[in-house]
Order: structure tokens, then C-alpha cells, then sequence
């Protein structure tokens, strides 16, 4: 047993208070209240940490929330059930509203977040799937996300599997190459058992997507591709569960999530510099605050 598969045990030997399919509330108004649980979860981890990302990581909360405690056939006691359907986060950089997901969904004690980017903690600032339950795939070079679900896409109508895979993109990650390459392969494929969403917040690193390479048209791109495409308010929690509850009608399906990046706190929302600036004290208290009204 490596170091890796270590950590993992000891995370899930130390789960507490597992929520299962039939305890689970999958209504809109319970999971909105879980969505902002999830945020003030992500203000605490990275004011704790003194790094994080969390424009992105509040950005893409609801669709995480909608996916893993309305969609996502999963099952947090057996993280590697053959039959699971798969998520990828290929944003990799947001983990922290991930790790937050996973915790409350289950796969391991809540109390573990307070470790969240501390020395030798299995939580890093990329999620690693030999480390934390729960998460399917490692990511982090923005682009391999997508490659990685088309082909898990491709596993399952070959071992003639009904799971279905869901993969999140930034939107600043689609302008790299691979990701098209894999979206034409998924076209050509007809992978109707895989759904792409995109965190549109519009905003990457330093600048505004539009500016840095621009990607409008993206819904005709994709439908170029042979996609089936929809676009979505990423903060409708009734929508976002609607999109997601359907497989595609013979060809793969991209939700385009219009998202706000900072989603919840005022003085965060739709700012560059908050993709990876840290909270001061003050901001914080601002921030949980917004969140707790």
C-alpha cells in the first residue's frame, strides 16, 4: 500500500454520520441550503489556509450541490461501487467547493476540511483520487478533464454499463486544444450517456475570457460538434436539476451554466482579482456574514 492509498483509508475509517439515498431531501429549497452551507464551508477552509481559489470554487457550488445530492447515482460507504455513476471536476483548482460537496454528501467527516491544504493533508489544492474518496479522476492542468470523461464515456457502452459520466469545465480551460478534440470524439461517438457543463462566469485568471481568446459562439461551437446543447442560469437550482436528470437524445449533452464568479458574497462577484485572492479578516467576517443571511 502506497502513501496515497494511505491517506484514503485512513479518511474514510474516519467518516462520520454518512447520508444515505433514503434520508436524502432532494428538493430545490433543501439543496440551496446546502449550497450555502458549501460556500461559507469555502470562506472558512481558505481563510484558514491563506490560499485557495475560491471566485471559482463559489461559482460552481450550485451546480456541485445539484449534481451530488439530486443527480449523481452514487453511494458515499462504497466510493468505488462498480455501478456509480462518475464526476470529473476538471477546473481542478476549485477543489475546496468539491471537497465540501463530498464531506457533506458523506465520504468523509466534515471535520477533515479544517485540513484542507495543510502539510501531508490528503485534501491538496488538486483533488487526488488516491487520496480522497469520492473523487474519480486526478486534475489540475486545465484541458484533461474532458479527454478523461469521453473516455470513461467509452468504457462504459463497452463493458455495456448504464452509468452515466459528468465532467465541469471552467471556461477560461476550454481554450485549450484538447478539449476539442475530445469534444469531437465524443460527437462523432454519440456518448448520449455524458453530460460536459460549463462554469460560464466568463472570467479566467487575470482577465475576462472575451478578452484573453474569445469563445463566443460556444453553444454553436459545441453543437458544431455534434453536441446536444443547453444553456442555464448555474445558480436556478430547478433548472440545473432538470438539465441534469436526462441523458442526451443520441448525442452527448453540454449544459452552458451561467455562473457568477464570487456567486453569494457582494464585494466577490464577477471580479478578476478574487479568482485567487485571499480574504482579509474583515472580508471574511463580510463574506459568512452575506452568506449566513
Amino acid at each position: 500500500m502506497n502513501a496515497g492509498e494511505s491517506s484514503k483509508v485512513a479518511i474514510q475509517a474516519r467518516a462520520l454520520g454518512r447520508m444515505g439515498e433514503a434520508e436524502l431531501d432532494r428538493s430545490p429549497t433543501a439543496l440551496d441550503k446546502i449550497a450555502r452551507q458549501v460556500r461559507r464551508s469555502v470562506i472558512t477552509m481558505i481563510d484558514k489556509a491563506g490560499m485557495g481559489h475560491v471566485g471559482g470554487d463559489l461559482s460552481v457550488t450550485d451546480i456541485l450541490t445539484a449534481l451530488y445530492f439530486g443527480v449523481l447515482r452514487v453511494d458515499p460507504t462504497m466510493p468505488d461501487w462498480p455501478d456509480r455513476d462518475r464526476f470529473i471536476l476538471s477546473k481542478g483548482h476549485c477543489v475546496g467547493a468539491l471537497y465540501s460537496v463530498l464531506a457533506k454528501r458523506g465520504f468523509f467527516d466534515e471535520a477533515l476540511l479544517a485540513d484542507f491544504l495543510a502539510p501531508l493533508s490528503p485534501l491538496n489544492g488538486h483533488p487526488n483520487r488516491r487520496k480522497v474518496p469520492g473523487v474519480e479522476a486526478n486534475t489540475g492542468p486545465l484541458g484533461h478533464g474532458l479527454p478523461i470523461a469521453v473516455g470513461s464515456a467509452i468504457a462504459a457502452r463497452l463493458s455495456g454499463c448504464n452509468w452515466r459520466t459528468f465532467v465541469v469545465l471552467g471556461d477560461g480551460e476550454l481554450q485549450e486544444g484538447s478539449n476539442w478534440e475530445a469534444a469531437m470524439c465524443a460527437g462523432h461517438r454519440g456518448l448520449e450517456r455524458l453530460t460536459a457543463i460549463v462554469d460560464r462566469n466568463r472570467l479566467q485568471q487575470g482577465a475576462r475570457t472575451e478578452e484573453t481568446n474569445r469563445l463566443e459562439p460556444l453553444a454553436d461551437k459545441f453543437t458544431a460538434f455534434g453536441w446536444d446543447v443547453l444553456e442555464v442560469d448555474g445558480h436556478d437550482m430547478p433548472a440545473l436539476l432538470d438539465m441534469f436528470g436526462a441523458s442526451g437524445d443520441g448525442r452527448p449533452r453540454c449544459v452552458i451554466a451561467h455562473t457568477s464568479k464570487g456567486r453569494g458574497v457582494s464585494f466577490m462577484e464577477d471580479r478578476v482579482e478574487w479568482h485567487h485572492k485571499v480574504p482579509n479578516a474583515d472580508e471574511v467576517a463580510a463574506a459568512l456574514k452575506e452568506l449566513s443571511a
